[in-house]
Protein backbone atom coordinates (compact mmCIF):
# COMPACT_ATOMS: atom_id res chain seq x y z
CA UNK A 1 0.00 0.00 0.00
CA UNK A 2 1.40 3.36 -1.02
CA UNK A 3 1.73 6.26 1.40
CA UNK A 4 1.70 9.68 -0.23
CA UNK A 5 2.75 13.07 1.18
CA UNK A 6 -0.04 15.52 1.91
CA UNK A 7 0.40 17.58 -1.24
CA UNK A 8 0.03 14.48 -3.40
CA UNK A 9 -3.17 13.44 -1.63
CA UNK A 10 -4.81 16.61 -2.94
CA UNK A 11 -3.73 15.62 -6.45
CA UNK A 12 -5.32 12.17 -6.05
CA UNK A 13 -8.59 13.79 -5.01
CA UNK A 14 -8.44 16.18 -7.94
CA UNK A 15 -7.76 13.35 -10.41
CA UNK A 16 -10.71 11.35 -9.06
CA UNK A 17 -13.03 14.36 -9.32
CA UNK A 18 -11.98 15.01 -12.90
CA UNK A 19 -11.77 11.48 -14.22
CA UNK A 20 -14.48 9.47 -12.43
CA UNK A 21 -16.04 12.02 -12.92
CA UNK A 22 -17.60 13.14 -9.63
CA UNK A 23 -18.32 16.56 -8.18
CA UNK A 24 -16.12 17.47 -5.21
CA UNK A 25 -19.21 17.87 -3.01
CA UNK A 26 -20.26 14.33 -3.91
CA UNK A 27 -16.79 12.96 -3.08
CA UNK A 28 -17.12 14.71 0.28
CA UNK A 29 -20.52 13.08 0.75
CA UNK A 30 -18.98 9.69 -0.03
CA UNK A 31 -16.31 10.29 2.61
CA UNK A 32 -18.92 11.46 5.13
CA UNK A 33 -20.97 8.31 4.61
CA UNK A 34 -17.91 6.13 5.25
CA UNK A 35 -17.08 8.07 8.43
CA UNK A 36 -20.70 7.95 9.59
CA UNK A 37 -20.86 4.19 9.10
CA UNK A 38 -17.65 3.76 11.08
CA UNK A 39 -19.14 5.78 13.95
CA UNK A 40 -22.45 3.91 13.84
CA UNK A 41 -20.67 0.56 14.01
CA UNK A 42 -18.97 1.60 17.25
CA UNK A 43 -21.50 3.81 19.06
CA UNK A 44 -25.28 3.56 19.09
CA UNK A 45 -27.73 6.44 18.73
CA UNK A 46 -27.96 7.02 22.49
CA UNK A 47 -24.40 8.40 22.38
CA UNK A 48 -24.31 12.21 22.29
CA UNK A 49 -22.01 13.45 19.52
CA UNK A 50 -20.34 16.87 19.44
CA UNK A 51 -18.57 17.87 16.23
CA UNK A 52 -15.94 20.59 15.86
CA UNK A 53 -15.59 21.75 12.24
CA UNK A 54 -12.97 23.99 10.70
CA UNK A 55 -13.45 26.28 7.69
CA UNK A 56 -11.94 23.96 5.08
CA UNK A 57 -12.88 20.63 3.55
CA UNK A 58 -12.09 18.72 6.73
CA UNK A 59 -14.75 20.87 8.35
CA UNK A 60 -17.05 20.17 5.41
CA UNK A 61 -16.62 16.44 6.10
CA UNK A 62 -17.58 17.01 9.74
CA UNK A 63 -20.70 19.00 8.82
CA UNK A 64 -21.81 16.28 6.42
CA UNK A 65 -21.24 13.64 9.11
CA UNK A 66 -23.33 15.68 11.54
CA UNK A 67 -26.23 15.75 9.07
CA UNK A 68 -26.04 12.02 8.39
CA UNK A 69 -25.84 11.16 12.10
CA UNK A 70 -28.84 13.36 12.84
CA UNK A 71 -30.78 11.54 10.14
CA UNK A 72 -29.96 8.30 11.97
CA UNK A 73 -31.43 9.62 15.21
CA UNK A 74 -28.25 10.70 17.00
CA UNK A 75 -28.26 13.71 19.30
CA UNK A 76 -25.86 16.03 17.45
CA UNK A 77 -24.22 19.31 18.46
CA UNK A 78 -22.02 21.17 15.96
CA UNK A 79 -19.54 24.03 16.27
CA UNK A 80 -18.30 25.51 12.99
CA UNK A 81 -15.30 27.80 13.44
CA UNK A 82 -15.46 30.52 10.81
CA UNK A 83 -13.37 33.24 12.37
CA UNK A 84 -12.29 34.78 9.05
CA UNK A 85 -15.72 34.65 7.42
CA UNK A 86 -14.41 32.43 4.66
CA UNK A 87 -15.40 28.78 4.16
CA UNK A 88 -14.36 26.42 1.40
CA UNK A 89 -17.17 26.01 -1.18
CA UNK A 90 -18.00 22.45 -0.07
CA UNK A 91 -17.90 23.42 3.59
CA UNK A 92 -20.30 26.29 2.80
CA UNK A 93 -22.64 23.94 0.96
CA UNK A 94 -22.76 21.52 3.87
CA UNK A 95 -23.28 24.35 6.30
CA UNK A 96 -26.37 25.44 4.35
CA UNK A 97 -27.75 21.90 4.34
CA UNK A 98 -27.17 21.57 8.08
CA UNK A 99 -28.88 24.86 8.87
CA UNK A 100 -32.15 23.46 7.49
CA UNK A 101 -32.23 20.68 10.11
CA UNK A 102 -34.09 21.51 13.30
CA UNK A 103 -32.80 18.38 15.04
CA UNK A 104 -29.17 19.61 14.96
CA UNK A 105 -27.88 22.05 17.58
CA UNK A 106 -25.69 24.15 15.28
CA UNK A 107 -23.43 27.06 16.26
CA UNK A 108 -21.24 29.06 13.94
CA UNK A 109 -18.34 30.59 15.86
CA UNK A 110 -17.19 33.90 14.42
CA UNK A 111 -15.66 35.56 17.48
CA UNK A 112 -16.58 34.26 20.93
CA UNK A 113 -16.60 30.52 21.65
CA UNK A 114 -18.59 29.19 24.58
CA UNK A 115 -17.41 25.61 25.09
CA UNK A 116 -20.03 22.88 25.46
CA UNK A 117 -20.16 20.57 28.45
CA UNK A 118 -18.50 17.30 27.47
CA UNK A 119 -18.80 14.12 29.52
CA UNK A 120 -17.25 10.68 29.35
CA UNK A 121 -20.39 9.57 27.49
CA UNK A 122 -19.76 11.98 24.62
CA UNK A 123 -18.07 11.26 21.34
CA UNK A 124 -16.24 14.29 19.98
CA UNK A 125 -15.66 14.35 16.23
CA UNK A 126 -12.60 16.42 15.35
CA UNK A 127 -12.95 17.99 11.91
CA UNK A 128 -10.98 21.18 12.46
CA UNK A 129 -8.05 20.66 10.08
CA UNK A 130 -6.93 17.94 7.70
CA UNK A 131 -3.62 16.64 6.39
CA UNK A 132 -2.79 19.81 4.46
CA UNK A 133 -1.69 21.67 7.60
CA UNK A 134 1.91 22.88 7.32
CA UNK A 135 2.43 24.89 10.51
CA UNK A 136 1.51 24.48 14.19
CA UNK A 137 -1.93 25.61 15.33
CA UNK A 138 -2.01 28.83 17.32
CA UNK A 139 -4.42 31.25 18.95
CA UNK A 140 -8.06 30.28 19.21
CA UNK A 141 -7.69 26.97 17.40
CA UNK A 142 -4.92 25.91 19.78
CA UNK A 143 -7.25 26.78 22.67
CA UNK A 144 -10.02 24.61 21.18
CA UNK A 145 -7.59 21.72 20.83
CA UNK A 146 -6.55 22.08 24.47
CA UNK A 147 -10.20 22.08 25.50
CA UNK A 148 -10.90 18.88 23.55
CA UNK A 149 -7.83 17.19 25.02
CA UNK A 150 -8.83 18.17 28.56
CA UNK A 151 -12.31 16.70 28.20
CA UNK A 152 -13.21 13.14 29.27
CA UNK A 153 -14.95 12.50 25.95
CA UNK A 154 -13.89 9.88 23.41
CA UNK A 155 -12.30 11.70 20.47
CA UNK A 156 -12.58 10.66 16.82
CA UNK A 157 -10.50 12.54 14.27
CA UNK A 158 -11.46 12.74 10.61
CA UNK A 159 -8.55 11.77 8.35
CA UNK A 160 -5.83 13.05 10.74
CA UNK A 161 -5.86 14.60 14.23
CA UNK A 162 -6.09 18.36 13.92
CA UNK A 163 -2.71 20.01 14.41
CA UNK A 164 -0.76 16.92 13.36
CA UNK A 165 1.13 17.31 10.10
CA UNK A 166 1.19 14.52 7.57
CA UNK A 167 4.94 14.00 7.59
CA UNK A 168 7.39 16.05 9.64
CA UNK A 169 6.28 17.19 13.09
CA UNK A 170 9.70 17.98 14.50
CA UNK A 171 8.83 21.69 14.79
CA UNK A 172 5.26 21.14 15.93
CA UNK A 173 3.82 22.11 19.32
CA UNK A 174 2.65 18.95 21.14
CA UNK A 175 -0.03 20.67 23.23
CA UNK A 176 -1.60 22.09 20.07
CA UNK A 177 -2.41 18.68 18.55
CA UNK A 178 -5.66 16.81 19.14
CA UNK A 179 -5.15 13.58 21.08
CA UNK A 180 -7.56 11.27 19.30
CA UNK A 181 -8.70 7.91 20.57
CA UNK A 182 -9.57 6.93 17.00
CA UNK A 183 -8.51 8.30 13.63
CA UNK A 184 -10.55 7.44 10.54
CA UNK A 185 -8.10 8.03 7.70
CA UNK A 186 -9.57 8.51 4.25
CA UNK A 187 -8.37 5.95 1.68
CA UNK A 188 -4.68 5.84 2.67
CA UNK A 189 -2.60 6.21 5.85
CA UNK A 190 -0.48 9.26 6.57
CA UNK A 191 3.26 8.86 7.11
CA UNK A 192 3.09 10.49 10.53
CA UNK A 193 0.79 7.69 11.78
CA UNK A 194 3.76 5.31 11.67
CA UNK A 195 6.08 7.25 14.00
CA UNK A 196 6.25 6.33 17.68
CA UNK A 197 5.98 9.87 19.07
CA UNK A 198 2.67 10.42 17.25
CA UNK A 199 0.86 7.40 18.71
CA UNK A 200 -0.64 9.48 21.53
CA UNK A 201 -2.31 11.75 18.97
CA UNK A 202 -3.44 9.19 16.40
CA UNK A 203 -4.81 6.53 18.76
CA UNK A 204 -6.28 3.55 16.91
CA UNK A 205 -6.33 4.35 13.21
CA UNK A 206 -8.50 2.77 10.55
CA UNK A 207 -8.62 3.24 6.79
CA UNK A 208 -11.93 4.11 5.14
CA UNK A 209 -12.31 3.48 1.43
CA UNK A 210 -13.84 6.53 -0.23
CA UNK A 211 -13.31 5.45 -3.82
CA UNK A 212 -10.21 7.41 -4.79
CA UNK A 213 -9.27 6.31 -8.31
CA UNK A 214 -7.24 3.07 -8.09
CA UNK A 215 -5.68 3.90 -11.44
CA UNK A 216 -4.09 7.12 -10.21
CA UNK A 217 -2.88 5.41 -7.02
CA UNK A 218 -1.26 2.70 -9.14
CA UNK A 219 0.32 5.15 -11.57
CA UNK A 220 1.62 7.67 -9.04
CA UNK A 221 5.17 7.06 -7.81
CA UNK A 222 5.71 6.79 -4.07
CA UNK A 223 8.67 6.55 -1.71
CA UNK A 224 6.75 5.15 1.26
CA UNK A 225 4.78 1.92 1.49
CA UNK A 226 2.89 -0.11 4.09
CA UNK A 227 3.64 -3.75 3.36
CA UNK A 228 0.68 -6.09 2.92
CA UNK A 229 0.47 -9.87 2.84
CA UNK A 230 -0.21 -9.76 -0.88
CA UNK A 231 3.18 -8.06 -1.33
CA UNK A 232 5.02 -10.83 0.53
CA UNK A 233 3.43 -13.97 -0.91
CA UNK A 234 4.80 -13.60 -4.48
CA UNK A 235 8.33 -13.06 -3.14
CA UNK A 236 8.59 -16.44 -1.41
CA UNK A 237 10.23 -19.15 -3.51
CA UNK A 238 8.51 -22.51 -3.76
CA UNK A 239 10.72 -25.53 -3.08
CA UNK A 240 11.30 -28.19 -5.71
CA UNK A 241 10.75 -31.81 -4.74
CA UNK A 242 14.27 -32.98 -5.67
CA UNK A 243 16.03 -30.22 -3.69
CA UNK A 244 18.64 -31.13 -1.06
CA UNK A 245 20.29 -29.20 1.76
CA UNK A 246 22.85 -27.80 -0.63
CA UNK A 247 20.01 -26.21 -2.59
CA UNK A 248 19.18 -23.86 0.25
CA UNK A 249 22.51 -22.27 0.99
CA UNK A 250 25.21 -22.41 3.63
CA UNK A 251 25.13 -19.55 6.13
CA UNK A 252 27.82 -18.42 8.57
CA UNK A 253 26.80 -16.81 11.85
CA UNK A 254 29.49 -14.99 13.84
CA UNK A 255 27.90 -14.41 17.20
CA UNK A 256 28.19 -14.72 20.95
CA UNK A 257 30.77 -13.92 23.59
CA UNK A 258 31.32 -15.48 27.00
CA UNK A 259 28.14 -14.88 28.98
CA UNK A 260 26.19 -14.02 25.80
CA UNK A 261 25.94 -17.45 24.19
CA UNK A 262 22.14 -17.19 24.30
CA UNK A 263 22.10 -14.58 21.54
CA UNK A 264 23.94 -16.93 19.18
CA UNK A 265 21.63 -19.79 20.13
CA UNK A 266 18.50 -17.75 19.38
CA UNK A 267 19.84 -16.50 16.05
CA UNK A 268 20.97 -20.00 15.06
CA UNK A 269 17.64 -21.62 15.98
CA UNK A 270 15.73 -18.96 14.03
CA UNK A 271 18.01 -19.43 11.04
CA UNK A 272 17.44 -23.19 11.03
CA UNK A 273 13.69 -22.61 11.32
CA UNK A 274 13.75 -20.35 8.24
CA UNK A 275 14.79 -22.79 5.58
CA UNK A 276 18.58 -22.55 5.39
CA UNK A 277 20.27 -25.72 4.19
CA UNK A 278 23.39 -25.53 6.36
CA UNK A 279 24.50 -23.23 9.16
CA UNK A 280 27.92 -22.86 10.73
CA UNK A 281 28.29 -20.77 13.88
CA UNK A 282 31.66 -19.16 14.57
CA UNK A 283 31.78 -18.63 18.33
CA UNK A 284 34.26 -18.28 21.20
CA UNK A 285 35.71 -21.60 22.30
CA UNK A 286 33.91 -21.48 25.67
CA UNK A 287 30.54 -21.37 23.88
CA UNK A 288 31.20 -24.46 21.77
CA UNK A 289 29.48 -27.00 24.05
CA UNK A 290 26.52 -24.71 24.67
CA UNK A 291 25.82 -24.41 20.94
CA UNK A 292 26.37 -28.12 20.25
CA UNK A 293 23.80 -29.02 22.88
CA UNK A 294 21.29 -26.19 22.33
CA UNK A 295 21.26 -26.33 18.52
CA UNK A 296 22.43 -29.79 17.42
CA UNK A 297 21.50 -29.05 13.80
CA UNK A 298 24.33 -26.53 13.36
CA UNK A 299 28.07 -26.91 12.92
CA UNK A 300 30.29 -24.94 15.27
CA UNK A 301 33.60 -23.35 14.34
CA UNK A 302 35.37 -22.38 17.55
CA UNK A 303 37.33 -19.15 17.62
CA UNK A 304 40.86 -19.48 18.97
CA UNK A 305 39.94 -16.96 21.68
CA UNK A 306 38.15 -18.46 24.67
CA UNK A 307 35.78 -15.57 25.38
CA UNK A 308 35.11 -13.53 22.25
CA UNK A 309 35.32 -13.26 18.49
CA UNK A 310 38.95 -12.32 17.91
CA UNK A 311 40.05 -13.94 14.66
CA UNK A 312 38.34 -13.41 11.29
CA UNK A 313 37.39 -16.55 9.38
CA UNK A 314 37.35 -17.49 5.72
CA UNK A 315 33.93 -16.99 4.09
CA UNK A 316 34.57 -18.40 0.62
CA UNK A 317 32.37 -21.45 1.24
CA UNK A 318 29.35 -19.48 2.47
CA UNK A 319 26.43 -17.83 0.70
CA UNK A 320 25.76 -15.25 3.41
CA UNK A 321 27.21 -14.11 6.73
CA UNK A 322 25.46 -12.78 9.84
CA UNK A 323 27.47 -10.92 12.47
CA UNK A 324 26.52 -9.32 15.74
CA UNK A 325 24.18 -11.08 18.21
CA UNK A 326 25.88 -11.18 21.61
CA UNK A 327 29.20 -10.27 19.99
CA UNK A 328 30.42 -7.88 22.68
CA UNK A 329 32.71 -4.89 22.16
CA UNK A 330 36.09 -6.18 23.19
CA UNK A 331 39.10 -4.58 21.55
CA UNK A 332 40.01 -7.89 19.89
CA UNK A 333 36.46 -8.20 18.55
CA UNK A 334 36.55 -4.73 17.01
CA UNK A 335 39.76 -5.47 15.15
CA UNK A 336 38.49 -8.88 14.00
CA UNK A 337 35.21 -7.41 12.78
CA UNK A 338 36.95 -4.78 10.65
CA UNK A 339 39.24 -7.41 9.13
CA UNK A 340 36.28 -9.71 8.53
CA UNK A 341 34.23 -7.06 6.74
CA UNK A 342 37.13 -5.88 4.59
CA UNK A 343 37.74 -9.40 3.25
CA UNK A 344 34.17 -10.71 3.09
CA UNK A 345 32.65 -10.99 -0.41
CA UNK A 346 29.19 -12.48 0.20
CA UNK A 347 26.12 -10.59 1.51
CA UNK A 348 26.29 -9.83 5.22
CA UNK A 349 23.69 -8.90 7.82
CA UNK A 350 25.02 -6.79 10.69
CA UNK A 351 23.20 -6.46 13.99
CA UNK A 352 23.66 -5.44 17.62
CA UNK A 353 27.30 -4.99 18.69
CA UNK A 354 28.52 -5.33 15.12
CA UNK A 355 26.66 -2.08 14.42
CA UNK A 356 28.00 -0.42 17.56
CA UNK A 357 31.55 -1.30 16.54
CA UNK A 358 30.86 -0.21 12.98
CA UNK A 359 29.77 3.20 14.31
CA UNK A 360 33.38 3.67 15.43
CA UNK A 361 34.70 2.55 12.04
CA UNK A 362 32.35 4.16 9.54
CA UNK A 363 34.88 3.94 6.71
CA UNK A 364 34.08 0.23 6.44
CA UNK A 365 30.48 0.98 5.46
CA UNK A 366 31.36 1.62 1.84
CA UNK A 367 33.22 -1.72 1.61
CA UNK A 368 30.19 -3.90 2.41
CA UNK A 369 29.19 -6.34 -0.36
CA UNK A 370 26.07 -5.86 -2.49
CA UNK A 371 22.80 -6.97 -0.86
CA UNK A 372 24.13 -6.43 2.66
CA UNK A 373 21.71 -5.49 5.43
CA UNK A 374 22.01 -3.43 8.62
CA UNK A 375 19.38 -4.00 11.33
CA UNK A 376 19.66 -1.18 13.91
CA UNK A 377 17.16 -0.16 16.51
CA UNK A 378 16.79 3.64 16.85
CA UNK A 379 19.67 4.13 19.30
CA UNK A 380 21.99 2.01 17.19
CA UNK A 381 21.11 4.05 14.13
CA UNK A 382 21.76 7.25 16.09
CA UNK A 383 25.26 5.96 16.84
CA UNK A 384 25.81 5.46 13.13
CA UNK A 385 24.27 8.71 11.89
CA UNK A 386 24.11 11.12 14.84
CA UNK A 387 21.24 11.74 17.22
CA UNK A 388 17.84 12.59 15.71
CA UNK A 389 15.16 14.80 17.23
CA UNK A 390 12.25 12.95 15.62
CA UNK A 391 11.40 9.72 13.85
CA UNK A 392 11.02 11.64 10.59
CA UNK A 393 14.56 12.96 10.87
CA UNK A 394 15.84 9.49 11.83
CA UNK A 395 14.15 7.99 8.77
CA UNK A 396 15.76 10.62 6.54
CA UNK A 397 19.17 9.77 8.01
CA UNK A 398 18.53 6.07 7.46
CA UNK A 399 17.79 6.81 3.81
CA UNK A 400 21.05 8.75 3.50
CA UNK A 401 22.99 5.93 5.16
CA UNK A 402 21.44 3.30 2.89
CA UNK A 403 22.44 5.34 -0.14
CA UNK A 404 25.96 6.02 1.16
CA UNK A 405 26.68 2.39 2.02
CA UNK A 406 24.58 0.83 -0.76
CA UNK A 407 22.95 -1.39 1.86
CA UNK A 408 19.44 -2.19 3.00
CA UNK A 409 18.55 -0.92 6.46
CA UNK A 410 15.97 -2.47 8.75
CA UNK A 411 15.11 0.24 11.27
CA UNK A 412 13.54 -1.85 14.01
CA UNK A 413 10.52 -0.96 16.13
CA UNK A 414 6.76 -0.87 15.81
CA UNK A 415 6.31 -0.59 12.04
CA UNK A 416 9.90 -1.70 11.43
CA UNK A 417 11.05 0.02 8.25
CA UNK A 418 13.05 -1.45 5.39
CA UNK A 419 15.01 1.33 3.67
CA UNK A 420 16.57 0.70 0.25
CA UNK A 421 19.61 2.39 -1.31
CA UNK A 422 17.18 4.05 -3.74
CA UNK A 423 15.35 5.74 -0.86
CA UNK A 424 12.22 3.57 -0.82
CA UNK A 425 10.80 2.88 2.65
CA UNK A 426 8.63 -0.14 3.45
CA UNK A 427 6.83 -0.09 6.80
CA UNK A 428 5.99 -3.48 8.29
CA UNK A 429 2.57 -3.95 9.95
CA UNK A 430 3.05 -7.33 11.67
CA UNK A 431 4.26 -7.83 15.23
CA UNK A 432 3.21 -6.61 18.66
CA UNK A 433 4.48 -5.08 21.87
CA UNK A 434 5.20 -8.52 23.36
CA UNK A 435 8.15 -8.72 20.99
CA UNK A 436 9.84 -5.83 22.80
CA UNK A 437 11.96 -8.31 24.71
CA UNK A 438 15.59 -9.44 24.86
CA UNK A 439 16.56 -11.69 21.96
CA UNK A 440 13.81 -10.68 19.55
CA UNK A 441 16.33 -8.90 17.34
CA UNK A 442 18.64 -11.94 17.41
CA UNK A 443 15.76 -14.03 16.07
CA UNK A 444 15.22 -11.53 13.24
CA UNK A 445 18.92 -11.69 12.35
CA UNK A 446 18.71 -15.47 12.06
CA UNK A 447 15.64 -15.31 9.84
CA UNK A 448 17.12 -12.77 7.43
CA UNK A 449 20.45 -14.62 7.35
CA UNK A 450 18.63 -17.78 6.26
CA UNK A 451 16.93 -15.91 3.43
CA UNK A 452 20.14 -14.28 2.22
CA UNK A 453 21.85 -17.68 2.17
CA UNK A 454 18.99 -19.07 0.06
CA UNK A 455 19.66 -16.48 -2.61
CA UNK A 456 17.03 -13.85 -1.88
CA UNK A 457 18.01 -10.28 -2.68
CA UNK A 458 18.76 -7.98 0.22
CA UNK A 459 15.48 -6.15 -0.30
CA UNK A 460 13.34 -9.28 -0.46
CA UNK A 461 15.16 -10.94 2.45
CA UNK A 462 14.56 -7.88 4.62
CA UNK A 463 10.90 -7.52 3.64
CA UNK A 464 10.07 -11.20 4.05
CA UNK A 465 12.14 -11.64 7.18
CA UNK A 466 10.61 -8.71 9.04
CA UNK A 467 7.07 -9.65 7.97
CA UNK A 468 7.34 -13.33 8.97
CA UNK A 469 9.16 -12.43 12.21
CA UNK A 470 6.15 -10.28 13.10
CA UNK A 471 3.71 -12.99 12.01
CA UNK A 472 5.39 -15.51 14.33
CA UNK A 473 5.26 -12.96 17.14
CA UNK A 474 1.55 -12.41 16.54
CA UNK A 475 0.93 -16.17 16.66
CA UNK A 476 2.94 -16.38 19.88
CA UNK A 477 0.86 -13.56 21.34
CA UNK A 478 -2.31 -15.60 20.79
CA UNK A 479 -0.88 -18.35 23.01
CA UNK A 480 1.18 -16.42 25.56
CA UNK A 481 -0.15 -12.85 25.54
CA UNK A 482 2.24 -9.90 25.47
CA UNK A 483 3.64 -9.81 29.00
CA UNK A 484 4.83 -13.42 29.07
CA UNK A 485 6.08 -13.61 25.49
CA UNK A 486 9.81 -14.16 24.94
CA UNK A 487 12.12 -14.59 21.98
CA UNK A 488 12.04 -18.38 22.06
CA UNK A 489 8.26 -18.22 21.64
CA UNK A 490 8.75 -16.36 18.34
CA UNK A 491 10.98 -19.20 17.12
CA UNK A 492 8.38 -21.74 18.26
CA UNK A 493 5.86 -20.25 15.85
CA UNK A 494 8.16 -19.71 12.87
CA UNK A 495 7.17 -23.05 11.26
CA UNK A 496 3.49 -22.08 11.49
CA UNK A 497 4.20 -18.65 10.00
CA UNK A 498 6.22 -20.13 7.14
CA UNK A 499 3.54 -22.78 6.66
CA UNK A 500 1.13 -20.10 5.47
CA UNK A 501 3.26 -19.84 2.31
CA UNK A 502 3.66 -23.54 1.48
Amino acid sequence: MKIFPSDQIKELDAYTIENEPIASIDLMERAAKAITQAIIRQWNSTTPVTLFAGPGNNGGDALAVARLLAEKGYKVEVFLFNTKGELSPDCQANKELLETMDEVNFTEVNTQFTPPHLTADHVVVDGLFGSGLNKPLAGGFAAVVKYINASPATVVSIDIPSGLMGEDNSSNIPNHIVRADYTFSLQLPKLSFLFAENAEYVGHWKLLDIGISPEVIEETEADYFLTEERDIRPLIKQRKEFSHKGSFGHALLIAGSYGMAGASVLAARACMRSGVGLLTVHAPARNNNILQIAVPEVMVEADIHENCFAYPTDTNDYNAVGIGPGLGKAQETEAALIDQLQTNRCPVILDADALNLLARNRHVLTALPKNSILTPHPKELDRLTGKSQSSYERLAKACALAQLSNTYIVLKGHYSTIVTPEGKCYFNPTGNVGMATAGSGDVLTGIILALLAQGYTGEDAAKIGVYVHGMAGDLARQKYGTIGLNASDIIEFLPTAWGAYQ
